[in-house]
């Protein structure tokens, strides 16, 4: 360890005592946080303008696999790839398990496909014709199938059902077919998975989506029962949304599956997270943090995709903006907060979380990195600088 490392985190320890935070604990905390890649992100993306693709990244799952390998070996918080069903599917899942053992992760949340196939032009689960619903279900249960042979403890779904214009569809059939259908794969999963309901205000459907909010995400799961709770995309709300408090309101009522992590400028652009709203990153963080939240069970999952920066390095960057949001969130002094919050001190309150996010926490994150045996400087070993 470097004496320029050793010097810096114990200048910042003397000062977080003045908050009453040991950095040992905030240490700790970061040198177990795990966080979900999934395997789509390692392939480029594109957008209906076009892909620019340089041969470099992989486009099979096993590649991809390799990739998420490399990832995790580098920043050892990312054990887990979530894979999507029919892109990741395969022949023999046995021989994926075996790959995944070797290379030292494992598969994490299933994702069924209902958005892709021709039949579902005009809906999967929400469809008039009921051969359709069926069709859709089946799949969903194929996916629970797939989820067990790698005892996955998440069916990861995002429903793109909605409509284009006004009179399309009706809304209450449509709602009918929703809670019928999920019941369903409800329950046909076993006792150890958990099925996350994802939710979007738009697009693909342009007039309305049948999952727009959280709050019909909520219902949902409140009405399948304890295994069904919300997925939070947050590049999936209007902007100016403060998701934050969607995350604390889901939290105290139980019902906070997990994440798909990413950032957005305009839409559901999937960017790098906190590469546009670093400050709503750690807010979230803050609520998550809270003593009072249980997120034992929490999926931190990742869902991005790149046009244009490379998919590994993008994984990388991403990954290193969450420990820091993370890591900042752990350093606000709770009980000065809540005083005054007690006592309505506005500028009081904001200040206290302002000083944590303005708080520099590299030498925490390089600290836990050297105490893991990991390089300090992941992108740049990456590169081989």
């Amino acid at each position: 360890m470097s004496e320029k490392l050793t010097r810096a985190y114990e200048n910042l320890k003397e000062q977080l005592k003045d908050s009453n935070i040991d950095i040992e604990n905030v240490t700790k905390a970061l040198m177990s946080l795990e966080i979900e890649t999934p395997s789509w992100g390692y392939g480029r993306g594109g957008t209906r303008f076009g892909t620019f693709r340089d041969g470099n990244e992989p486009t099979e799952l096993f590649a991809k696999l390799e990739e998420a390998a490399k990832v995790h070996k580098l920043t050892g918080i990312a054990p887990s790839v979530a894979i999507h069903i029919p892109w990741d599917k395969v022949d023999d899942y046995s021989k994926l398990q075996k790959k995944a053992d070797e290379l030292g992760i494992r598969i994490g949340a299933i994702n069924p496909n209902l958005f892709q196939d021709q039949e579902y032009k005009y809906g999967s689960i929400t469809n008039t014709d009921p051969k359709i619903r069926k069709m859709a279900v089946d799949h969903m249960l194929e996916c629970i199938e797939i989820g067990k042979v790698f005892k996955s403890k998440v069916l990861s779904l995002w429903l793109s059902d909605g409509t284009n214009y006004p009179g399309q569809g009706d809304f209450r059939d449509r709602k009918k077919w929703v809670e019928e259908t999920l019941s369903e794969v409800y329950s046909a999963m076993p006792e150890y998975m958990r099925l996350l309901i994802e939710y979007k205000f738009f697009e693909p459907a342009f007039y309305h989506t049948d999952i727009f909010s959280f709050g019909i995400a909520l219902d949902l799961s409140k009405k399948l029962g304890k295994q069904a709770q919300v997925l939070v995309d947050l590049g999936h709300h209007p902007r100016g949304t403060n998701i934050q408090h969607i995350v604390a309101y889901l939290l105290s009522e139980g019902k906070l599956g997990g994440f798909h992590l990413n950032d957005a400028k305009y839409a559901d652009d999937d960017l790098t997270a906190g590469s546009i709203d670093p400050y709503q990153l750690f807010l979230i963080f803050v609520e998550l943090t809270d003593p009072r939240s249980d997120t034992s069970e929490l999926a931190y999952m990742i869902d991005q995709s790149h046009n244009e920066k490379n998919p590994t390095e993008a994984m990388i960057q991403t990954l290193e903006s969450l420990q820091h949001a993370y890591a900042k969130s752990l350093l606000v002094d709770r009980d000065a907060l809540k005083e005054s919050q007690k006592i309505n001190d506005v500028l009081a309150s904001e200040e206290i979380l302002l000083k944590a996010f303005r708080t520099d926490v590299t030498p925490i994150i390089q600290m836990a990195r050297h105490r893991k045996g990991l390089p300090i400087s992941l992108l740049k070993v990456l590169r081989g600088e």
